[in-house]
């Protein structure tokens, strides 16, 4: 096992430079899995001198522990959760802080002195409509305000807004920022990347587009599906499948169709629950089987509790390497299509 920072990946010559000086280490087979990174530099004004005083991240240690602490000092005004560009790691991320921030300040008796908005460059809520129409009524019935369809251009710092590329603004007292999203550097200097140094992968067989030898794992694909710890999670049971075809010099057959599934905390007390692939939207129904006990797109006290129990499953069974009773693939089981998609 070598410990080392990465300089590049010379995949013509099946070569690893290490950094420091450190050597090289030369493979027959690489899997890449070097996530993703948040990059606010990427956004003019992001950075400016509003940043962790009212301007915050949630998605590094330094970023959420700042932001709690703001938090206790707001007492009322416009917040803002601003996701910038997709795609970005756990889609969900946004909208539990924005429910859990409905909850926070209920508890604590300002909730009508708070102005909650999404700002979203999505037309809804979420990504697939039906989903989007579960979630933005739950929105409405939680007084949160959606602005969709806003891509964001720049932060301004002085007037306490951010303006999109159509000089369209949305003021803000505390903004909550997801920023844009990239890859590892080390791929952009490996000459392997897409313009966010995401790595072009095929979305079947996760093996890296014009490298035979290479396979890509989890967020640092360019696949189109959310970067989710539930994608690389399924994602991994086809990679190991389709490497260990390729070791043995044989087709690959492992066929991944972009299966996904998260809870949603939607308050202190319940959730909600998504499931969905390439293919296939969120859709209602029970989950995982037909007794369930979950409720898929249903905000309920289980759903709640069901995460909760996900947590002990992720440091108990997951990070053991347990198989889980769940298929890697996608099920049709007791999913409930509209009439509209049915008749189609």
């Amino acid at each position: 096992m070598v410990f080392s920072e990465i300089e590049k990946i010379v995949p013509g010559e099946n070569r690893v430079l290490l950094k420091e000086k450190l050597g090289e280490l030369n493979y027959d087979f690489l899997i890449i899995a070097t996530g993703t990174r948040i990059a606010p530099e990427e956004t003019p004004g992001l950075l400016g001198e509003l940043w962790r005083r009212d301007i915050f991240d949630f998605y590094t240690v330094e970023g959420a522990v700042a932001l709690a602490e703001r938090l206790k000092s707001f007492n009322g005004g416009k917040l803002v959760v601003n996701i910038t560009e997709l795609p970005f790691k756990c889609p969900v991320a946004p909208l539990e802080f924005i429910f859990l921030a409905d909850t926070y300040f209920k508890k604590r008796g300002i909730r009508d002195k708070v102005d909650l908005t999404l700002v979203t460059p999505l037309p809804g809520a979420f990504t697939k409509p039906i989903a989007t129409k579960m979630l933005s009524g739950l929105m409405e019935k939680k007084n949160i305000n959606i602005v969709p369809d806003f891509n964001i251009a720049e932060v301004d710092n002085q007037n306490k807004q951010i303006l999109d590329y159509e000089g369209k603004g949305v003021d803000f007292d505390l903004l909550v920022t997801i920023p844009t999203n990239k890859g590892s550097d080390m791929i952009e200097r490996s000459g392997m990347g897409d313009d966010l140094n995401f790595v072009p992968t095929d979305k079947h067989t996760l093996q890296a587009v014009g490298y035979e030898n290479i396979f890509v794992l989890g967020d640092a694909a360019n696949l189109p599906t959310s970067k989710a710890g539930s994608v690389a999670h399924f994602a991994a049971d086809f990679l190991e499948e389709n490497l260990i075809s390729a070791i043995k010099g044989e087709p690959l057959k492992a066929k991944f169709d972009g299966h996904a599934n998260c809870y949603i905390v939607t308050s202190y007390s319940k959730g909600t629950l998504i499931d969905f692939n390439y293919e296939t939207e969120p859709l209602p129904g029970r989950y995982p089987y037909w007794i369930g006990p979950f409720g898929l797109l249903k905000d309920t006290r289980l759903n709640y509790f069901g995460k909760l129990f996900f947590k002990w499953m992720y440091w108990n069974l997951l990070l053991r390497g347990h198989h889980l009773p769940v298929t890697s693939h996608m099920s049709m089981c007791c999913k409930e299509r509209p009439v509209s998609e049915k008749n189609k």
